[in-house]
């Protein structure tokens, strides 16, 4: 049976507000959580962006699930920071910490004033990233003059007994094949049930042993309207056009290129008022992989997790 966890938005949700959700996730049944590692939200309207490794080091401390972050070295994080911070959490909470690694987004990491490179630099620099980051938390002493990448004389010295998980972040089946060839585990969010087996597959083609993690965005309502109008405000920004979305520096620049109207937003956030369909359809997507991490795009978080605990979580361990 697949961990079942909850996303924690920081986007969306206040580091206190989120803080108290997270605790009471655990409550309702969740076994796990995650998050991302933002300095924007992706739209005005979702008004937040908390910092994820001071908030996860609290989480942690106040909950007993495990935690996993999805981060973007290079740019906004030098790697050896990245290294220490993993580090540092799961030297504290032993066999309770992952971290994915991503090729990241403008929006997050433009702040730098450096050039924002094209995919295939990105690609190379996160490459270059995760083999820094291994490398120290293995204990080795790094010194680097990569392409992309600089380090010189790099140790950290505070560090887990245990290896730490480092997946790769992949929105696409083709960046999927490419990270079974070096990332411990694979980390998607979920579109169609087609486009979302097919990363999973090219993922497992060149890494039948790694870790699969899917992040489901949700939308429960009590009715069916609640739960559509709930995904266009606060979820809009994933109808975005893959072509556009890593490049946009600004919630206001995806805020202008939504697309409500042609099905895009059905096909990125499972929507309805039914749990026990929505648990079908969770189901369909999470076929294959290890873990489901769900994501409730709408603001009431409380009434969700109410649901989940009688409704969908049951249901959900009852069919996966």
């Amino acid at each position: 049976m697949a961990v079942i966890g909850y996303h924690a938005s920081h986007e969306q949700h206040s580091p206190r507000e989120l803080l108290e959700t997270v605790r009471l996730s655990e409550h309702a049944g969740f076994e796990a959580a995650m998050c991302s590692d933002h300095l924007a939200p992706w739209t005005r309207q979702q008004g937040e962006s908390g910092f994820a490794w001071s908030w996860l080091g609290a989480a942690m401390a106040t909950t007993d699930l495990t935690f996993g972050v999805v981060n973007a070295p290079g740019q906004r994080y030098h790697p050896v920071i990245v290294a220490q911070a993993i580090a540092t959490l799961a030297e504290m909470f032993p066999g309770r910490f992952w971290a994915a690694l991503g090729s990241g987004e403008a929006l997050n990491e433009h702040v730098t004033g450096e050039e924002w490179p094209v995919k295939s630099a990105r690609q190379d620099r996160l490459r270059e990233c995760h083999d820094v980051i291994r490398r120290l938390l293995d204990g080795e002493r790094v010194s680097v003059r990569g392409d992309l990448t600089h380090v010189h004389n790099a140790r950290v010295w505070s560090r887990p007994e245990e290896r730490v998980p480092l997946l790769g972040a992949a929105a696409s089946a083709e960046t999927a094949q490419w990270a079974a060839g070096w990332a411990d585990g694979l980390i998607t969010v979920a579109s169609t049930p087609a486009e979302t087996q097919g990363i999973l597959e090219r993922f497992r083609a060149g890494n039948a042993e790694g870790s699969a993690r899917l992040q489901v965005h949700v939308s429960l309502g009590e009715t069916a309207e609640e739960a559509m109008r709930d995904a266009e405000e606060q979820w809009a920004h994933s109808t975005v056009s893959s072509e556009l979305m890593w490049d946009l520096e600004d919630p206001e620049d995806y805020e202008a290129v939504a697309r409500l109207s042609d099905g895009a937003l059905e096909d990125a956030v499972v929507i309805s008022d039914s749990a026990i369909d929505m648990a079908d359809r969770i189901a369909q997507l999470a076929a294959g992989f290890d873990h489901v991490y769900l994501h409730h795009v709408g603001r009431d978080q409380l009434t969700f997790l109410r649901r989940c605990e009688t409704e969908l979580l049951p249901e959900l361990r009852r069919i996966l």
